[in-house]
């Protein structure tokens, strides 16, 4: 679950960046929240779907 809430905390914190008033490379931004949202949906999904919060298996 750790996974899921640091990929919501990376996308709102994106989201406040994107819309701030300082946003000089507005272009890049826009890309990296259409990647950024992608990936939260991928990850919300896979939690939703099969339970399983690491998309690869880790060495334990």
């Amino acid at each position: 679950m750790n996974k899921t809430l640091i990929t919501t905390v990376i996308f709102a914190m994106l989201i406040l960046l994107i819309f701030s008033p300082f946003a000089a490379l507005a272009s890049l931004m826009i890309v990296l929240l259409v990647a950024a949202t992608f990936w939260f949906i991928k990850n919300l999904l896979q939690v939703i779907i099969s339970g399983n919060v690491n998309s690869r298996e880790e060495g334990d």
